[in-house]
């Protein structure tokens, strides 16, 4: 069995990019080496005040409650920032209403300074875009939504 050092430099790196980001976590893997760094969650707790059942609000329709469950959701399939546009000061990929065929890109997720496309696993418009740009986004964070 052989002994792989620990490169410092890289944990700090990592470390430096969860700060600059505002991610929570994030893993790096090479042939011989598996590193994941994370932030532990502060929790603060406050008493609630009691008050009065605010009005209901207005009906919102299922994609908008629960995301994530909706057969169209677009996730992203790994820990980054999204883009939304190709460029800064360029129009975005898609926008609400628009039509999308399946395969066309809707964003950018960028890590460590590679930028991988998030494409529309079918065809449809768009109804929703759950994230904003240049926004720290989770593998598995719901992005967009198709129907």
């Amino acid at each position: 069995m052989s002994k792989t050092t620990i490169d410092s430099e890289a944990i700090r790196q990592l470390a430096s990019l969860l700060d600059d980001t505002g991610l929570h976590e994030i893993e790096y893997e090479t042939e011989a080496l598996r590193i994941r760094v994370g932030k532990a969650a502060t929790v603060v707790t406050h008493a609630a005040p009691v008050t009065a059942p605010l009005a209901a609000p207005a009906t919102r329709s299922a994609v908008d409650e629960t995301p994530a469950l909706h057969p169209g959701t677009v996730t992203s399939k790994m820990v980054g920032v999204a883009y939304l546009a190709p460029g800064a000061g360029e129009a975005p990929f898609v926008s609400v209403g628009q039509t999308v065929s399946q395969g066309q890109t809707l964003m950018l997720i960028e890590a460590m300074k590679t930028y991988t496309p998030v494409t529309a696993h079918c065809a449809g418009r768009i109804v929703q875009i759950l994230v904003s740009d240049k926004q720290p986004v989770e593998h598995g964070e719901p992005l967009a939504i198709i129907e």
